[in-house]
């Protein structure tokens, strides 16, 4: 089985009952080599001696007065940042704990950590998984994408990868895409992956400059919605059936999760019958119909009804999905 995303770190971490993540000392030292950490030409010596005890204790308690000796005071703030949420991370029992409770209480952790978290998680949950489409929906969950809609099709595409890549110049004909949709590029190779070339997306996993055609009914679509029915079971335990809809019926539409922030305020007005404008409308690239398979999940109120979920792009034409909102707005009965 193809190992992707191995800058992630994933096989450093120890795997247990559940397919649940634990810090190893390895994982920490990913974190230590980040850039923000890593010395540099100009970095004192009291840096230096903190960077490399870290890496040989990984664990090892680090006193302010130890923090306080550096020169740089960027470094001071960083260490500080770091080490904070090493804290929280050595807290929790597994990444899964770390990351769930994050939206629980009011906790400062970098977004870049929780994305990355995020990957991380995703990577245990597909792991030994041969479907390249799988593993380019799952992006969606911790990269931000850039949304195009021309002629019908709703394209994404990672939003740093056409970032880096704007400033004009020649380009194919998804570059043109995306360039009438007010991001202009300079050079760059995006392909569309689909069924026949799923594979290829595990020779360019680092590179995210593959595109993920997100039609209704279409394999990137269907790819999304086995997803988000995995995640929901590694996190919830619990079964359901997740498939693309066109419209919620109004009969059936007694809960819904937005995915992101734009869904989230959309459903809401429609479900409490307020005003959305057409314009705002045609930003809604994406509904889902979940069906959990034994009723009894559920709260009494909503036992037996669907779930519906929506993705939207911003007015920017960009999606940043939210997944915890499938930790905290799930109407899922207590368990005792």
């Amino acid at each position: 089985m193809p190992d992707f995303w191995p800058g992630c770190g994933y096989n450093l971490l120890k795997r247990g009952p559940g397919g649940r993540l634990y810090v190893t000392d390895g994982y920490l030292r990913l974190y230590y080599g980040r850039p923000e950490l890593a010395p540099v030409p100009e970095s004192c010596a009291a840096e230096r001696a903190l960077h490399a005890s870290l890496l040989s204790d990984p664990r090892r308690e680090v006193p302010e007065a130890e923090i306080a000796a550096l020169a740089d005071p960027d470094a001071r703030e960083n260490y500080r940042v770091v080490l904070r949420f090493r804290g929280q991370l050595l807290a929790a029992e597994t990444l899964e704990a770390f990351y769930a409770g994050l939206f629980r209480h009011d906790v400062a952790v970098p977004p870049d950590f929780i994305h990355h978290t995020v990957q991380v998680i995703l990577r245990g949950i597909l792991d030994g998984s041969s479907d390249g489409l799988e593993a380019r929906a799952a992006e969606l969950f911790f990269r931000k994408q850039r949304v195009t809609v021309n002629e019908g099709s709703i394209m994404l595409a990672d939003a740093e990868t056409v970032e880096l890549h704007a400033g004009g110049g020649s380009f194919g004909s998804l570059g043109k895409l995306l360039q009438e949709g007010q991001t202009p590029l300079r050079t760059i190779e995006l392909d569309v992956i689909d069924d026949p070339s799923a594979g290829r997306y595990f020779e360019r996993d680092e590179r995210h400059d593959t595109v993920l055609n997100l039609n209704h009914g279409r394999p990137g679509c269907l790819a999304l919605a086995r997803v988000l029915e995995r995640w929901m079971a590694h996190f919830h335990g619990v079964r359901a059936t997740v498939k693309p809809v066109r419209e919620i019926p109004d009969e059936e539409w007694v809960w819904h999760v937005g995915l992101d922030t734009e869904a989230t305020a959309m459903l809401n007005d429609l479900y409490n019958g307020g005003d959305v404008e057409e314009e705002r409308m045609k930003r809604i690239i994406g509904l889902y119909r979940v069906d959990f398979r034994d009723p009894v999940v559920l709260r009494p109120e909503v036992a037996g009804m669907p779930v519906f979920l929506g993705l939207a792009m911003a007015p920017d034409r960009t999606l940043r999905m939210k997944p915890q909102n499938l930790l905290t707005n799930l109407p899922l009965a207590s368990r005792s």
